[in-house]
Formats: C-alpha cells, sequence, structure tokens
C-alpha cells in the first residue's frame, strides 16, 4: 500500500512538471529585416513581439507591430525537438524571396510554437517546389 502512494505521488509529481512545461508563456521581441507573411497578411521589416495570450491546448499568440500599426492573433500548435533551442528565435518558411513566420523557440526548450501553413503558403510553396526548395530562416529574438 505504501509503496502504491509513493509511486502516486511520483506519477502526480511528473504530470505536474509536464503541464507546467506544456503552459509556457512566451514574450518575444525580434525585429524582421525582410516582409513577411503570416495567415493571408503580409507584414513589412520591422520590431516585433510575440507574446501568448490563451494558453489552452491550442496556443494562441499575439503578432504585434512594435510601431503600433499591426497587430494579430495567431493560433499555434506545439512542436517538439529533441535538442533544445540554443537561442530564443522566430523561424521563418522562405520560398524565392517570400518568407512565412512558422515558428517561435525559446532558448533552452525542446516544445515550441509551430504555426500551421496558411492556404497562401501552401500555394506559393507548390508553385516554388518546381523551382527553388524552401529554406528556413532564423531571426534571433530577446525573451521580455
Amino acid at each position: 500500500m505504501k509503496r502504491q502512494a509513493v509511486s502516486l505521488v511520483s506519477l502526480l509529481g511528473l504530470l505536474l512538471v509536464a503541464e507546467s512545461a506544456m503552459a509556457q508563456t512566451v514574450h518575444v521581441r525580434a525585429d524582421v529585416p525582410f516582409n513577411f507573411s503570416v495567415g493571408s497578411k503580409t507584414y513589412p521589416a520591422g520590431a516585433y513581439s510575440v507574446k501568448t495570450i490563451s494558453d489552452r491546448d491550442v496556443k494562441v499568440l499575439l503578432l504585434h507591430a512594435e510601431d503600433g500599426k499591426n497587430s494579430m492573433p495567431i493560433i499555434s500548435n506545439a512542436t517538439e525537438n529533441l535538442t533544445p533551442a540554443d537561442k530564443t528565435k522566430l523561424v521563418f518558411s522562405r520560398y524565392g524571396n517570400q518568407y512565412f513566420l512558422s515558428q517561435v523557440w525559446l532558448n533552452g526548450a525542446t516544445r515550441g510554437h509551430q504555426l500551421p501553413k496558411s492556404n497562401r503558403e501552401k500555394e506559393v510553396a507548390k508553385t516554388m517546389a518546381r523551382n527553388l526548395a524552401t529554406e528556413q530562416v532564423e531571426v534571433v529574438a530577446s525573451i521580455q
């Protein structure tokens, strides 16, 4: 009986640790040196912040231009990597000269945020697949 109680307490502890890791909030800032798209909207190069505004199963992030002109909620899914992120960063998928925000990572985290591909990105990717390979471009961000 005592052994079962210890096992139960250990299991609950692991679940709490896992839940706190999944509930990790994001608030980062980055200077993006190129125009980029999220969903069907294109944003100009500039300083942006990304922060968590909903902490449910599907996280909602808020992309906000620091000049105050652009702001957009973004639905993201969890993504995992066996190796912790080597820096806090925004990751963009590049097709030719078009960039799409695809991931947000915090330094040291093995769980990040993956943005689903928009219809526009899928169309561009399909068109460009015949001519150019997709490239991942990282922009270093700072934690706010």
